[in-house]
């Protein structure tokens, strides 16, 4: 596993738009029809996957290893999302990202993600034992 293409400061934005799937009542977060804190998570994981996309050796590939963030903010649906993720440290096959996400007005969530680099083909037979 090689992470020399992926160097610190690298970064990704996205932008979705809140919909009813993505409230914390779809996700069984809460009852509220407000993006939902597991619906900013995932965007602040895909975020940093799109950063990795282009850096990833054909045999490679990343999954999320932790995550520590806050959601100090209610979104609407219907409301525009924004999400960065910019790498923070590389270290060995880990990769850390500070993450942050933000609607139409303000902030709403920050936080540090990590990823390891793994080869899919190793990591699924592992499984599969």
């Amino acid at each position: 596993m090689s992470t020399s293409n992926i160097t610190r400061g690298m970064t990704v934005s996205q932008e979705m738009i809140v919909t009813h799937k993505d409230t914390a009542a779809a996700h069984g977060s809460g009852k509220l029809e407000v993006f939902a804190t597991p619906a900013m998570v995932c965007l602040m994981e895909n975020t940093a996957i799109k950063c990795l996309k282009g850096a990833l050796g054909d045999q490679e590939d990343s999954v999320g290893v932790a995550i520590n963030v806050k959601h100090v903010k209610a979104t609407a649906v219907g409301k525009k999302v924004g999400c960065r993720a910019t790498v923070e440290e590389v270290e060995g096959r880990r990769v850390r990202f500070a993450v942050e996400a933000w609607d139409e007005e303000a902030g709403i969530g920050s936080g540090t993600h990590e990823r390891a680099i793994i080869n899919p083909e190793k990591f699924m037979a592992k499984i599969e034992r």
